[in-house]
């Protein structure tokens, strides 16, 4: 078994807080982890009917059954334990006496914030990271392999394949985890419109566009993002601010939390497929920002990523804000490098007067050039940023 990146996070947390909350994917490993680094606690999933109906019905003598504390997985699904939790929290002193898992974050935070804020470390736990994925295979992965597989644990722990695997999780997905948190009666369009979703990684969100094409209406399609990136299948990159006397988009990029989900909503069917797809740029793009995200949800740092483009198309792909230190990074799928990946460097650096900044390319060499800019392989730790 993997040991996650997170695992020292977690542990951290634990000394920290009175309870923690795990928040991921579905299949991320989210109960894997928890169990691995508690594994003395009892544990309850409130998927179980019975353990979910005593806790709705009984919250108090529910938790009275766990007075050393245990581990609550898919705790969004009774959020009448919340105020109650609130009350034997504050009447302990003990850190890391509960660990809550969840999958919707929308419904989790909601109930932390109204009963648990202050008394509760919150951990993201995404799929495998590449620095992850390095730890189990025995060869190392081609960016297509990565790309097409995606990051879900079982597809590595179970060796099953990502066109029997990634489907189901779909289906799954759709049949049964959207109607908990939104009654969507036309599951029909709703599957059109996350394939349309994964049709535009990397760009702009488009509501209207989207409505257009799904056949519904623009609030319904404003309601499903935000089904979609509650359920973490998608997420929505921010633009920057700084406008260096330039007019900016104020519309974020759409990109998916794996891009092996997002293949397969594409009909790829084989890695080999990606090399000559026209989606390969985005898909890459999305792999890299994506990792990014890892490398900071894992070690519980601020999600500081953004992206910046003006009106008239001059863009970098990802801004890294520090404390309001700009670092720009271009993202190019390119395994040969090329004039062209410094071409977005030169606006930049002309309008900010900064010459720092890096490339990561699917090829293999790192460089360092004279002009300050790096160029980094994608699989390389200095990749992340």
């Amino acid at each position: 078994m993997i040991t996650r990146i997170a695992t020292q996070e977690v542990k951290l947390l634990a000394s920290q807080f009175k309870a923690i909350a795990i928040v991921g994917p579905r299949q991320s490993g989210k109960t894997t982890l928890a169990r691995t680094v508690f594994p003395d606690k009892q544990y309850v999933s409130l998927e179980n009917l019975d353990h979910r109906l005593f806790a709705t019905e009984d919250p108090r003598g529910f938790l009275a059954q766990y007075a050393e504390g245990a581990i609550f997985d898919e705790a969004q699904r009774v959020p009448e334990l919340f105020s109650y939790l609130q009350q034997v929290l504050d009447e302990d002193t003990e850190k890391g006496k509960f660990i809550l898992t969840g999958s919707n974050n929308f419904l989790l935070q909601e109930n932390i914030s109204q009963s648990l804020a202050g008394r509760i470390g919150y951990l993201y736990l995404l799929p495998f990271s590449t620095e992850e994925i390095a730890t189990i295979t025995s060869e190392p992965q081609s960016i297509e392999d990565a790309i097409y597989k995606g990051g879900y644990p079982p597809i590595y722990d179970n060796q099953i394949s990502p066109d029997r695997w990634l489907p189901n999780y779909i289906r799954t997905y759709v049949e049964r985890d959207v109607r908990q948190i939104k009654n969507v009666n036309n599951l029909g369009a709703f599957e059109r419109f996350v394939k349309l979703c994964a049709g535009r990684i990397g760009q702009l969100l488009n509501i209207s566009n989207l409505a257009k094409e799904t056949g519904v209406d623009a609030k319904t399609i404003a309601s499903w993002i935000s089904v979609l990136e509650s359920s973490f299948i998608i997420y929505l990159l921010k633009p920057h601010h700084q406008n260096f006397n330039k007019r900016l988009v104020k519309m974020p990029k759409l990109y998916f939390y794996d891009t092996g989900l997002a293949c397969s909503l594409l009909g790829i069917q084989r890695a080999e497929q990606l090399r000559a797809h026209t989606a390969m740029g985005n898909l890459f793009e999305n792999y890299v920002i994506t990792d990014m995200m890892k490398s900071r949800y894992n070690n519980n740092l601020p999600m500081n990523l953004y992206f910046w483009r003006d009106n008239t198309g001059n863009e970098m792909d990802v801004v890294i804000d520090n404390a309001g230190v700009l670092y720009p990074v271009e993202i190019k799928s390119g395994k040969t490098i090329v004039p062209d990946f410094f071409t977005n460097f030169k606006f930049w650096q002309k309008i900010s007067g900064d010459e720092a900044g890096t490339v990561i390319y699917s090829g293999e060499q790192t460089q360092i050039r004279s002009n300050g800019l790096k160029v980094v392989p994608w699989d390389n730790p200095q990749a992340k940023i």
